[in-house]
């Protein structure tokens, strides 16, 4: 009798189990799998109706420098935000600033294309940016360089855009973090510093990793900043190439090649996450 309970009530777990996630499974199917199948099978026909892997040739023999491209200046991004995030969510974890913590999750509401074309007026030659400098009078304003079209630009308005939702993500995580730990650390001389790199961030490794991927992601689809604010040096970001494929050439076969090589770069981020947390 006890052995018929108990395998009973193992089934339903197991049942409750399963029921709690088959939503969230559903989702990912609909929105995720199902549009990457169809994007695959879409790349591997050419514009003749023809099953073949030209498409993707095709793709990296005249994308292959973008693929690089869109990869470093998302890593490159990837990596300031991480450093600002931390250090900003430390210290508004540490403190009470909520003005600052307010004006940092801005970013969080304001949508790509305001953020694009914020950026190239902000960084223009004759921008905000080079104004503010030009009233030093240190600099000769027809000399000072633009930073609009530029890697350095696309980086900066990348990074500030995602800010917020950086944010929001690694602060609710440093939040949970008990106070007495942080009490006693601060009882045996840690300062601030080390108290975010040193107790912080060991203790929130899910959170920043979960956070890695959600902007990582978003780097790699974001299509109005790179069109606001240009090429840079004859090298654009992936879902430009996407765009010029796709509406001028309507050549939908190579479109759907990069889509998916940018799936993949999406799903590789999200897969070495996983398995960072499996080895746990």
């Amino acid at each position: 009798m006890k052995k018929t309970n108990s395998s009973s009530i193992v089934f339903w777990q197991k049942t409750a189990g399963v029921g709690l996630a088959t939503p969230a499974i559903t989702v990912v199917a609909l929105l995720f799998m199902y549009p990457f199948a169809l994007s695959f099978i879409s790349s591997l026909r050419s514009q003749e109706g023809i099953w073949t892997f030209a498409n993707y040739v095709e793709a990296f023999s005249l994308y292959g420098g973008d693929v690089v491209f869109t990869l470093w200046v998302c890593l490159a991004s990837l990596a300031l935000l991480i450093g600002f995030t931390v250090t900003i969510g430390g210290f508004l974890r540490l403190g009470a600033y909520p003005v600052l913590e307010f004006i940092f999750k801005i970013p969080l509401f304001v949508p790509f294309v305001v953020v694009g074309h914020a950026m190239r007026v902000f960084l223009a030659p004759h921008g905000t940016l080079n104004s503010a400098i030009a009233i030093t009078g240190w600099f000769n304003p027809d000399m000072l360089p633009s930073f609009a079209f530029t890697t350095f630009g696309l980086i900066a308005a990348l990074v500030w855009k995602n800010l917020g939702l950086a944010l929001l993500l690694v602060l609710g995580g440093f939040r949970s973090v008990n106070e007495g730990m942080l009490e006693a650390a601060r009882g045996m001389g840690a300062g601030k510093l080390r108290l975010i790199w040193h107790f912080l961030v060991p203790m929130n490794k899910s959170s920043i990793g979960v956070m890695a991927v959600l902007t990582f992601t978003s780097m790699l689809g974001c299509f109005s900043i790179p069109a606001m604010l240009g090429n840079a040096g004859g090298s654009q970001m992936l879902m430009m190439d996407l765009y010029h494929q796709s509406v001028y050439q309507h050549n939908y076969g190579l479109s759907n090649a990069i889509g998916v090589i940018t799936y993949i770069a999406s799903m590789g981020a999200a897969i070495y996450y996983l398995k960072g947390l499996a080895k746990k």
